[in-house]
């Protein structure tokens, strides 16, 4: 009996900690959005909800942080698989040592001396990450080896260092089914026993390509991916923006490196998974909400550019367009509406379409389904869109939720009763009056019914 009042305590204390975690992340976000993703992590394999790396500085820097979003996941039900380096740390214990570091095309060359001090250091720093995740009241375990069958790379050019073969799942899977955080030090081994020191980042690659897990997260002390003007670029869109972006001037070195790698990462996974790049303290905003926090990176769709309805799949463009907003089309839309032109995600998921009007390039639609929220797939439609468009105007409902982004493209925004007018690329205020005008007298396209959920009309 006291077992079982045991039981029902443990689980009523469990249900209030996951109430609890949701209020608190309703505040940043919608109570739907945060619905709409726990559904999704909670329905995946255990294992394949989320890897996350974890750089030596984070573990340096940042462990509060670190740890109490880890621990938070797993109040909400969720475990991830943490691998972790230790670069830095490394770096100082061989200093002290009096071991000058010696790297070969960005691999440490591992002396027998060094590796002493390499495993001493990474078992230290898997240690102290999974002691701190326990003060939070976490289940963690340590796994400093037994995952990692590796091979010399090139021993007489890197000494002992290793690349991964064949990743063992084994005490992964043992501490998944515990309820334990898996806590995993970079350290491979030969078959034969011998250890070898192996890349953070290498080893995390091999971990997901073995796992296909539905998230990775890099955690870094920037945040994410830096554009021209130092600030996060929100997300990529690989099929869409990859070779625009590595033309780009300001993508030198380290950061064309990163966008190669996840590139070639994401390339052999899932359409589903998705990269992540941002702080250990915005680890739960990045994963629950469509805003985000860091640089979210997916393979994503190609986007169709077209001219003609009849170059689309009329009925699957309806769906989409009644599904983002929550309310029915008129039945003669396409017949009645004049294309200028529409920009639509190989798989219906986001779209953009354009009318020619007397005042100017018209934003007609731009629809994005609720589970492709989130995924920056709607901004890379739209960013398709605005290379090829220098100038445009639209109308918004007032109180639309993507009225902030709306702003932010525009170069200008009035308010009517019903409507915001946005536009950009206009010259002059005659121009602008014209477009105002029409959305004044334009008539609607979308039926009345209760709350609209978004996109511009």
């Amino acid at each position: 009996m006291n077992d079982i009042r045991e039981h029902n305590r443990d689980k009523a204390h469990e249900i209030q900690t996951r109430q609890t975690i949701v209020r608190l992340l309703s505040s940043m976000a919608s109570a739907k959005e945060i619905s709409q993703y726990l559904k999704r992590f909670s329905q995946l394999d255990a294992k394949r909800f989320a890897v996350v790396k974890v750089g030596g500085a984070v573990l340096r820097d940042d462990l509060d942080a670190l740890t109490s979003s880890l621990a938070f996941l797993q109040d909400v039900g969720l475990t991830p698989i943490v691998i972790h380096g230790a670069g830095p740390q490394l770096d100082r214990e061989l200093a002290a040592a009096g071991i000058d570091k010696q790297t070969v095309n960005g691999l440490r060359v591992t002396t027998p001396e060094a590796l002493a001090i390499v495993r001493r250091v990474f078992h230290a720093q898997n240690l102290k990450l999974v002691e701190a995740l326990q003060a939070f009241d976490a289940r963690a375990t340590s796994i400093v080896s037994g995952v990692f069958e590796a091979g010399y790379i090139d021993r007489d050019t890197y000494g002992l260092v290793g690349q991964v073969e064949r990743v063992e799942l084994a005490p992964i899977e043992a501490s998944l089914k515990a309820g334990s955080i898996p806590v995993i030090a970079s350290l491979g081994e030969t078959a034969s026993g011998q250890i070898l020191n192996v890349n953070a980042d290498f080893a995390a690659n091999e971990l997901v390509q073995v796992l296909q897990p539905y998230k990775i997260v890099f955690l870094t002390g920037t945040g994410g991916l830096l554009d021209e003007r130092g600030k996060v670029i929100d997300s990529i869109n690989l099929t869409s923006e990859y070779e625009h972006l590595v033309r780009q001037p300001w993508v030198n070195g380290g950061m064309k490196v990163k966008i190669e790698q996840i590139k070639a990462l994401l390339d052999t996974l899932p359409l589903t998974s998705s990269v992540s790049i941002t702080k250990p303290s915005e680890l739960a905003k990045e994963l629950f909400t469509h805003k985000g926090s860091g640089t979210l990176v997916r393979r994503g769709e190609r986007v169709l550019e077209v001219s003609r309805w009849d170059q689309l799949d009329l009925p699957r463009l309806r769906t989409l367009i009644e599904s983002a907003f929550g309310r029915e089309l008129v039945a003669d839309y396409f017949d009645d509406t004049r294309l200028h032109r529409a920009y639509v995600s190989e798989n219906y998921r986001a779209a953009v379409i354009l009318t020619r009007e007397d005042a100017g390039t018209y934003l007609d639609k731009f629809a994005v389904l609720d589970d492709a929220q989130g995924e920056g797939l709607g901004r890379a439609v739209w960013q398709v869109m605005r290379e090829q468009n220098p100038s445009l105007f639209w109308r918004s409902r007032n109180g639309n939720a993507v009225n902030p982004f709306y702003f932010s493209e525009s170069d200008g925004c009035l308010r009517q009763e019903k409507w915001r007018v946005f536009w950009y690329g206009m010259d002059g205020f005659e121009a602008i009056a014209r477009c105002v005008d029409h959305c004044a007298d334009r008539p609607a396209t979308l039926l009345d019914a209760p709350a609209a959920k978004g996109g511009a009309a």
